[in-house]
């Protein structure tokens, strides 16, 4: 839909204006109107990280579902803002002299908060997820993930090894999660990279130690050299380019095809029947891009369904943990939600782009979605990762610390000296259950 004005300001003053990212990665923070907030640094960036169909033009600023106006002159906070969490406008506002012109490529609702914009951002938060969300979310224990100690090359002796040193050294981890590097091929989910070893061993040792076992699965995305993609095109999306990773072009799964439909809830059931309950689901934005579809339906609605196949294959009690995902799109169908960029062991992301792996890039956009937490999900803020090779590590140990959401330990324990096994103990707590 082509952009149309919803609205005008007065803006004399210096306004500052929230821009909230489309998902987990996209920077999302308030800026200043001479400033210029963060953008992709490439179209393969803008794909992955932003919103891919709304490149924002110079000169304006752009909110996925919501943008919001602070006119810095005591005069009431205006909220620009989706109807729903299925229905997500792209929203721009732009000067003109003294005033600002707010427009909108879909439908949008109005309204003025008297007081800050914190405020206004907890009060937006509560409104459109009611009936969706659930009112109230229990404390999450905190857990282990593999990824940033051993990357893809992840084994499962390194997982049994780290289980075992946690008991040894107080790391109280609930979960153990493996991440990225089990898996063959990305799509084939059932299928083990030959240098992993024994998803059942590592999994049975993991529950044998009365411990919950998790996993990670992009599961709308199948790799060029994957045998999903090779031998069943027609369960693909039709002309769905999902960026490139892992050294290859990316396709995207067309949930809306019925033996695609059955081939995800298979996937999600024969891990549910391996013991693990925890499925961390990452690269998540390829359920809703745009392309032909089995189905004529909208990517949102397309997404949500895959979301709720994941749901009936995973099994009742299961625990789904979103990352690179739409914001609003994903209300009331993830238990947990990454709300920043991935972090990293440098503080500086590469291209100076923040919606790329980094300290700086999480700790901001981090920070600016807090207001989310225990109202849509449970935050994550990402992982604990203190080893003495991270930079500015007692920074970022300050920036989890300051959050309410999840605890996860990523360093290999083995690696940590005595600050930061202290730090890590000390940090390893349940998620707070009051928003705040």
């Amino acid at each position: 839909m082509p952009f149309t004005d919803v609205g005008e300001l007065c803006a004399p003053g210096q306004p500052l204006i929230f821009e909230f990212g489309w998902q987990s990665w996209s920077p999302t923070g308030t800026y200043r109107l001479d400033e210029t907030p963060p953008r992709a640094a490439d179209q393969n960036i803008q794909l992955i990280c932003y919103r891919p169909e709304t490149p924002v033009p110079d000169g304006a600023f752009q909110g996925e579902g919501l943008i919001a106006v602070d006119p810095g002159d005591g005069a009431p906070i205006s909220v620009w803002s989706a109807p729903d969490p299925t229905r997500v406008p792209s929203i721009r506002v732009r000067r003109h002299g003294d005033r600002l012109t707010v427009s909108a490529d879909g439908p949008v609702r109005h309204w003025e908060h008297e007081g800050h914009l914190d405020a206004a951002l907890r009060r937006w938060a509560v409104e459109i997820a009611e009936g969706y969300a659930p009112s109230a979310y229990p404390a999450v224990p905190p857990m282990w993930c593999s990824w940033y100690g051993y990357w893809d090359k992840v084994t499962d002796a390194d997982v049994i090894e780290n289980l075992r040193l946690a008991e040894r050294h107080g790391v109280d981890a609930d979960m153990f999660l493996i991440d990225d590097g089990y898996e063959a091929e990305i799509g084939d989910w059932l299928e083990l990279r030959p240098g992993f070893g024994s998803l059942e061993r590592a999994v049975g040792a993991i529950r044998e130690a009365g411990k919950r076992a998790g996993i990670w699965v992009a599961p709308f995305l199948a790799g060029r050299r994957s045998r999903i993609f090779r031998e069943h095109p027609d369960w693909l999306v039709e002309g769905a380019h999902a960026g490139v990773m892992w050294d290859q072009e990316l396709s995207v799964l067309d949930v809306t095809h019925p033996d695609a439909a059955e081939y995800l809830i298979h996937v999600f059931r024969s891990l549910s029947e391996l013991g693990l309950t925890h499925f961390k689901l990452d690269y998540l934005y390829a359920g809703a891009l745009a392309g032909r579809r089995h189905e004529d339906v909208d990517p949102i609605a397309a997404y949500r369904r895959g979301l709720e196949l994941i749901r009936m294959g995973a099994g009742p009690g299961a625990t789904v943990h979103a990352c690179g995902a739409p914001m609003l799109p994903s209300i009331g169908l993830a238990d947990i939600m990454r709300v920043s960029p991935d972090t990293a062991p440098q503080v500086h992301p590469k291209a100076g782009d923040v919606s790329q792996p980094s300290q700086l890039g999480a700790r901001l956009t981090g920070a600016a979605r807090e207001f989310l937490h225990a109202r849509w999900w449970v935050n994550d803020p990402d992982c604990i990762i203190v080893r003495p090779q991270v930079e500015a590590r007692e920074e970022w140990a300050a920036h989890i610390d300051a959050t309410g959401g999840l605890r996860g330990a990523s360093d290999p324990i083995a690696a940590l000296d005595a600050w930061g096994l202290e730090t890590t103990r000390r940090l390893m707590v349940p998620t707070r259950t009051d928003p705040s």
